[in-house]
């Protein structure tokens, strides 16, 4: 078992930019690829960002690709996922998964075997 813990959402307005953290424990940090999706009021829960388990590779959803950056510290067992020029439509509840095996880069990330409980971003006009 792993336990999976989302850390620095907030309030801010659209522009700013928040850095997300994704801390986990229990299995070795390194075998474990990491993603973060979010969901909003009314909407299904998407794909916004995944890394690999060395950090080597990296994948963004097309909202996210020249805004966030998501990156990985494997010796503090920490993911983060920096977002910058943030939009209203960004408002939304973010949650960290990790994962042993396989995973896609779309869809709401059932192949995922562990989550947080979300931090909430609100980003205001």
């Amino acid at each position: 078992q792993a336990q999976v813990e989302e850390s620095g959402g907030g309030l801010v307005q659209a522009g700013g930019s928040l850095r997300l953290s994704c801390a986990a424990s229990g299995r070795t940090f390194s075998s474990l690829a990491i993603g973060w999706f979010r969901q909003a009021p009314g909407k299904e829960r998407e794909f916004v960002a995944a890394i690999s388990r060395s950090g080597g590779s990296t994948y963004l959803a097309s909202s996210a690709k020249g805004r966030f950056t998501i990156s990985r510290d494997n010796a503090k067992n920490t993911v983060y996922l920096q977002m910058n020029s943030l939009k209203p439509e960004d408002t939304a509840v973010y949650y960290c998964a990790a994962s042993n095996g396989p995973v896609r880069t779309f869809g709401p990330g059932y192949e995922y075997d562990y989550w947080g409980q979300g931090t909430q971003v609100t980003v205001s006009s």
